[in-house]
């Protein structure tokens, strides 16, 4: 995956807390850090959206159409 610079402005607060965290090296540097809590908060958000769109489905119906004709199906099926 290709890389692009860009520059960001942080709280004095945040950047310490960075800092702290690459002399622990829980980090290689501020630039890992920083990429892997941007990384994990867009997976959280798309988990999020998932989530909400998931919630939003009718369970009967969905069991219903996910069960069409598979008693049908299942008649057809060999005996093993």
């Amino acid at each position: 995956m290709s890389k692009e610079k860009i520059a960001i402005t942080l709280d004095e607060e945040f950047i310490n807390e960075l800092d702290k965290l690459v002399g622990e090296h829980i980090f290689q540097s501020r630039s890992q850090a920083i990429r892997e809590a941007v990384s994990e908060k867009l997976l959280r958000m798309k988990h999020n959206r998932l989530a909400e769109e998931c919630s939003k489905l009718d369970a009967v119906f969905e069991k219903a159409m996910a069960e069409e004709g598979l008693t049908e199906d299942a008649n057809q099926w060999p005996q093993y």
